[in-house]
């Protein structure tokens, strides 16, 4: 049996020739939605074959054709799928380099032990990426993913230390 990473949401349609609009949630566009890649739509509890035949962005989101699907009237039913590669597919990253599944849901905490909460998204802003850690009734805190503040990321524990620098608490 396969398993399925989520790399993106078919939030709607576009145009007339079998495009549909994506909200990514993939580090790496450019890979997963290259002309020729194999995806997945998790649809009616099946997994639904499709080979990416063009990948455009317009405004924020990514817009894709599907190989043999020409019609908007064939990609209609899947608005609100998930689209999914499979697990087997990830390359191998370098050293210090993560996927999003395996750094959301880890812990963090600072060098002496306080418990600042759990890693609830990456925001990708260009220069690094920010980890967004939340914890109940508190604001999130906004972590920048350098040398500086990530001192230790142990994937296997889901446990994360960071060194907060001055001004990094809400």
């Amino acid at each position: 049996m396969m398993d399925f990473l989520k790399v993106g949401k078919i939030v709607n349609t576009h145009a007339l020739k079998g495009e549909v609009r994506v909200v990514s949630h993939s580090d790496f566009k450019d890979e997963r939605f290259a002309k020729g890649s194999q995806l997945f739509i998790a649809f009616s509890g099946s997994h639904v074959a499709v080979e990416v035949e063009n990948h455009r962005m317009n405004k924020n989101l990514d817009l894709l054709k599907f190989k043999g699907i020409d019609s908007i009237n064939d990609v209609e039913k899947y608005k609100g799928c998930e689209l999914l590669v499979d697990a087997s597919e990830l390359g191998e990253l370098d050293e210090n380099e993560f996927y999003y599944h395996e750094i959301i849901g880890c812990a963090v905490s600072t060098l002496d032990g306080e418990a600042l909460g759990q890693i609830s998204d990456v925001i990708q802003t260009g220069a690094n990426d920010v980890w967004v850690v939340s914890s109940p009734g508190a604001k999130d805190l906004l972590i920048p993913y350098i040398d500086d503040v990530v001192r230790s990321v142990d994937i296997s524990s889901k446990m994360v230390e960071v060194k907060l620098l001055d001004g990094m608490r809400p």
